[in-house]
């Protein structure tokens, strides 16, 4: 019987590589899948109402400021020139001396009689930062917009702004609070005797004075810090809100209070950045549900820079605790959370403020409080001329009370 071989061919193993020669296969990285869009059809005229306001109220500065050089004029010239009445909104360049009024305000219940003016517009803008974020930052400040516009043209000029590094970005946030620290404690270490005698002193008749004369009659070293102020302004967003200003951090801090927030829709939202890029403070607008940080100015630029409907918008406290009472029946049902144009949606976006209820409220805030205080006959302060005719010429010598000066504690 014949026999038949099968020659069966086996082949070689693969060759077994040490990791030092393994090749490198690159990273299979996994996408987000990309959202349909579904374009916002309304005109966003927020940008517009709020440099209105800004505008306006950098006009009524200039005003102001042009009235009270001319009253000033007018007692450094022993009365020779045009007699004008003193502004009292100048007073609102007078922060401390608000804070100082405050504390004596609440511990007396008594309206001070100095630089009452101060005060009432440090409440104007305390209302605005509880009920509007910090709207006057955004909305109203003469420096903001200074500054706005400052690094608006650092941008035209170089094509972009500059971030500093997260670690040093947040140190030197930390300095307008420290700023502000200093200062409440100063203030909160003075009894209202104290803070009246302040006020009633050669230096806290004229503090207003020898502020427009710091201007005025400004030196090399007040040249060099105020040119590095506007350098840096020109490369980083608002380098000097951002950084330094006490003001700024105060209303920050009571708008973590505020019933409003920018409110981000994650299902309408189509991940495109456009929000965290337009934020002057770089908070990551696109990543975040609820924008609650102290450095949020209620501009509304990540609003209007939002191409998605119903992705985006300031919306009031009452909006969250909607979608929380929802949230179980969108778990329940995905494909029924939150899709653009559903019933869902809608609900979710209960609570919306749009740009012109937050530049009334703004506005009413404002001329309400002052109005307020005008009409009440709390808005002036009363001294004679006589006093103005022989510290208005002589404000630069003038000099700042001491904590242990005998004089505040009479």
């Amino acid at each position: 019987m014949a026999t038949q071989l099968h020659t069966e061919i086996v082949p070689d193993p693969p060759p077994v590589l040490s990791p030092a020669v393994m090749p490198v296969l690159p990273k299979q990285t996994a996408r987000k899948p990309k959202k349909k869009l579904v374009q916002r059809t309304d005109k966003d005229y927020s940008q517009a109402l709020r440099r209105s306001l800004q505008f306006g109220f950098l006009l009524l500065n200039a005003y102001l400021g042009s009235l009270f050089y001319l009253w000033v004029r007018h007692y450094e010239t022993g009365m020779q020139t045009r007699a004008v009445a003193r502004p009292a909104g100048v007073e609102g360049w007078l922060p401390i001396a608000g804070l100082m009024n405050l504390k004596y305000f609440l511990v007396t219940g008594h309206v001070p009689a100095m630089h009452p003016a101060a005060m009432f517009l440090l409440i104007t803008f305390l209302a605005m930062a509880f009920l509007f974020r910090k709207a006057f930052c955004g909305w109203l400040c003469p420096i903001g917009t200074l500054s706005e516009y400052l690094w608006l043209a650092g941008r035209k000029l170089f094509g972009r702004n500059f971030h500093l590094p997260r670690w040093l970005d947040i140190a030197l946030r930390g300095l307008k609070y420290l700023l502000l620290g200093f200062f409440v404690w100063a203030v909160s270490s003075m009894s209202a005797g104290a803070i009246a005698a302040f006020m009633r002193s050669p230096y806290g008749v004229v503090a207003d004075v020898k502020m427009l004369n710091f201007f005025r009659h400004i030196g090399q070293t007040g040249l060099i810090v105020l040119g590095i102020l506007v350098i840096a302004s020109v490369f980083v967003q608002n380098f000097w809100c951002r950084y330094l200003c006490p003001y700024g951090a105060l209303l920050g801090l009571a708008s973590l209070f505020s019933p409003l927030r920018i409110r981000r829709n994650a299902a309408a939202c189509i991940d495109c950045e456009k929000c965290a890029k337009a934020c002057p403070a770089v908070l990551p607008v696109d990543r975040l549900v609820s924008i609650k940080s102290a450095e949020c100015t209620g501009c509304l630029e990540c609003v209007a820079v939002c191409p998605a409907k119903g992705a985006l918008q300031m919306a009031a406290t009452p909006g969250l605790w909607v979608e929380q009472r929802f949230s179980a029946a969108f778990r329940r049902s995905p494909s029924r959370a939150l899709a653009p144009g559903s019933r869902s949606s809608e609900i979710h976006g209960s609570g919306r403020i749009p740009a012109w209820a937050m530049a009334a409220g703004i506005a009413v805030l404002f001329f309400g409080i002052v109005g307020f205080a005008k009409s009440a006959g709390y808005w002036n302060t009363d001294l004679p001329r006589s006093i103005y005719l022989e510290l208005v010429p002589n404000a630069d010598q003038a000099s700042h009370p001491m904590p242990n000066d005998p004089a505040l504690n009479h």
